[in-house]
C-alpha cells in the first residue's frame, strides 16, 4: 500500500526586506538574514523575484523564478555548509 501525496505544508516562509547587504526572511516566526556574500544568487536578482519564495517542505525553501533551492539548515547553521555557490554570469 502507497502513501498518498503529503499535504501542503502549513509553515510559512515570507521575504520582509532586502537590503544593501543580503534579505531578510520571515521563517517560523522568527527572522533569518541571507547576506548576500553567502547567498549570491539574491545580490542582482530582480526584487520581484526574491520576494516569491515557497516552502514546500520545512526544511526546504525555493525561490521558483531565480530556481535556487535552500535547505533551511543552510541559513540557520552555515557552518556546515563551507562550499559558498557563485552567481552563473
Amino acid at each position: 500500500m502507497r502513501s498518498g501525496l503529503p499535504g501542503t505544508s502549513t509553515s510559512s516562509a515570507e521575504v520582509v526586506a532586502i537590503t544593501p547587504n543580503g534579505v531578510w526572511l520571515l521563517l517560523d516566526d522568527r527572522e533569518r538574514f541571507l547576506p548576500f556574500e553567502s547567498f549570491p544568487w539574491f545580490r542582482d536578482a530582480p526584487v520581484k523575484d526574491v520576494l516569491v519564495v515557497e516552502r514546500p517542505l520545512p526544511h526546504h525553501l525555493y525561490w521558483p523564478e531565480l530556481d535556487v533551492d535552500l535547505h533551511v539548515d543552510s541559513i540557520e547553521a552555515p557552518e556546515r555548509y563551507p562550499l559558498v555557490a557563485k552567481p552563473q554570469d
